[in-house]
């Protein structure tokens, strides 16, 4: 079986930390509902820092790279960046007023905050 990457270019491609906090796994879990609401398509960030040519390319070619990192860390925005790829909406949970923690145990209603901002960036002109 070929090694390939099955991401196709979208016009808004959604790049999750998915880190190792609640803050993290909310990300993660807004780009698959964003992705669900058909507003988006998740794509791999682990690809990405791998530097995967045909993710970094299919990411390129998208109109809209929208970043959603867990905290101030911003692991997802110097991921896309190291890889050369332009950021146009950016996320950060923490700024969003959800605290980082260590609990697993996703709120649904942060879950749905972050999901409405997101949507409201992207609302924005670019």
């Amino acid at each position: 079986m070929a090694k390939e990457c099955l991401c196709q270019a979208n016009e808004i491609v959604v790049f999750p930390c998915s880190g190792g906090s609640n803050c993290g796994q909310i990300a993660n879990q807004v780009a698959v509902d964003l992705t669900e609401d058909g507003v988006g398509t998740i794509f791999c960030l682990a690809g990405i820092g791998a530097h995967i040519p045909g993710m970094i390319e299919s990411a390129k070619s998208a109109k809209r790279i929208v970043a959603i990192d867990g905290c101030s860390v911003e692991c997802a925005k110097k991921t896309l960046e190291h890889a050369g790829l332009t950021i146009t909406d950016y996320i950060d949970i923490t700024k969003e007023g959800i605290a980082k923690t260590k609990n697993f145990k996703l709120s649904q209603q942060d879950i749905l905050f972050v999901v409405k901002r997101t949507k409201q960036e992207l609302a924005k002109e670019r």
